[in-house]
């Protein structure tokens, strides 16, 4: 097991569920009996090949080395990890956010591989929704995603696709052992360590000489960095992707720095709205996949770099506000386009490393946070896609809190959509569906204000 990966075991408390989750929504098939749901989970459930990753669980820990290997769990139980529930009435999507928000909250068993889905009916519009959880420890969101859509569909007819425990591919052989080519490997690596002086260096100079990086510690203190509890808030919406394009084009900047800068006009208002805005500006961390584009559904672990963004939260002008964001990303894009990988991964490791702190009693009343909160937009599909001839409407990801990180906003592109999934602590962070109504607000805002 990579330590990258064996460290989301390690960190995971009853307060700190180290799982990442996603809520998809489905329109049946067209002529859908009452039956479907439970038809479609009984055939499913008779397809008991598994792909290798979801039969993973962790072996026994070294003491204080935590978890260094995995075993495979020869007796999978599919019918406790693929379980069947309905909503109460009157079935909106309220009360399936609800319900979503509990199951986040709780943690996976580890005596089993580590993963859950819920097939969900009674939504009264006539939708189903799945929800599922995989541990941080076997897949990022980046690759929880592909695994997704490489058993989805772009044909309505396909009714044979594969259950969410399944591959479309067999799995592949493992690699025979070759000490030459481990000896080549370490070489290659040892040498990435050697290139980290010059990679601090030219860090520094970004930093201090020419004030161009945001760095972490720098960011104020505010009501979302604080100790949090194990229960969790989930809201959900999509956006047109059109009318986030629209803006991009107009201002000359990318997609990803409009939808920071609707994150930040959200936060803005919803900070307000509490009494809670700080004078500085916030600062959100925003994950990078060092993932190749080309990389299939078959990938595991976690390739994840981490830049620093200042989202001008201090700023009236969602103009103004929208410019320093591309300014703070592409500085820190450059800085990343000129490291190695392994460069990029271990300086990412400095932007975060404050955070394996924050457990320790007082750490988080007393210091700065590295960063205000995580905002993550993960690819996903460009076309419209089904499961076994039901439309996919919506994917909406759930991601990790910790100390100190109360609230997360992640987002996935969804055909013609923006799919929004806001985590928050339930304790800490009130009226968290209010941050989607301020969402709207800010594109709103960034359409005025760069419409020609």
């Amino acid at each position: 097991m990579p330590v990258t990966d064996s460290m989301f075991l390690l960190v995971e408390t009853r307060e700190h569920p180290m799982h990442v989750g996603g809520l998809q929504l489905f329109e049946k098939p067209e002529g859908a009996g009452p039956e479907y749901l439970g038809e479609l989970r009984r055939d499913l459930l008779a397809n008991t090949e598994v792909r290798g990753l979801f039969r993973r669980r962790p072996a026994r820990p070294v003491s204080t080395l935590g978890y260094l290997g995995w075993t495979e769990d020869t007796e999978l139980d599919l019918d406790y990890h693929f379980r069947h529930s309905a909503l109460p009435q009157p079935g909106r999507v309220r009360e399936l956010l609800e319900l979503t928000s509990r199951w986040h909250g709780t943690l996976l068993d580890r005596h089993r591989p580590l993963w859950e889905i819920h097939l969900v009916e009674g939504l009264r519009d006539g939708r189903f929704a799945m929800y599922n959880k995989v541990h941080h420890a076997l897949l990022d969101g980046v690759a929880a995603l592909r695994h997704l859509q490489s058993i989805l569909s772009d044909d309505p007819a396909v009714r044979d696709c594969p259950p969410p425990w399944g591959s479309r591919q067999p799995e592949p052989a493992r690699p025979a052992h070759r000490p030459r080519s481990l000896l080549a490997g370490a070489r290659g690596t040892l040498g990435q360590f050697t290139g980290l002086a010059p990679a601090a260096m030219k860090v520094a100079g970004e930093a201090f000489r020419e004030h161009r990086l945001t760095l972490p510690m720098q960011a104020p203190r505010t009501m979302f960095n604080v100790p949090i509890g194990g229960a969790r808030r989930f809201a959900a919406q999509s956006w047109p992707l059109a009318r986030v394009r629209t803006v991009a084009a107009a201002a000359g900047v990318s997609r990803n720095d409009v939808v920071l800068a609707m994150c930040a006009g959200a936060l803005r208002d919803y900070l307000i709205e509490q009494r809670a805005l700080p004078d500085a500006p916030l600062v959100a961390m925003v994950p990078v996949s060092l993932r190749p584009r080309r990389e299939d559904g078959a990938a595991s672990g976690n390739a994840i770099g981490a830049l620093l963004c200042n989202l001008a939260t201090h700023k009236p002008d969602p103009a103004a506000r929208l410019a320093t964001i591309s300014e703070s990303m592409r500085d820190g894009k450059r800085l990343f386009s000129e490291l190695t990988p392994l460069q990029t991964l271990l300086l990412s490791g400095l932007n975060v490393a404050a955070l394996g702190a924050s457990p320790l009693p007082g750490v988080v009343t007393n210091t700065r946070p590295p960063f205000n909160l995580v905002i993550s937009n993960v690819p996903g599909p460009r076309r419209q896609l089904y499961w076994n001839g039901a439309r996919l409407d919506g994917i909406y990801p759930a991601s990790v809190l910790l100390d100190g990180q109360a609230v997360n906003i992640t987002l996935t592109s969804n055909a013609d959509n923006l799919d929004f999934g806001i985590t928050g602590c339930r304790r800490s962070v009130p009226h968290l569906q209010r941050i989607l109504t301020h969402l709207d607000t800010a594109l709103a805002e960034l359409e005025a204000a760069t419409a020609a």
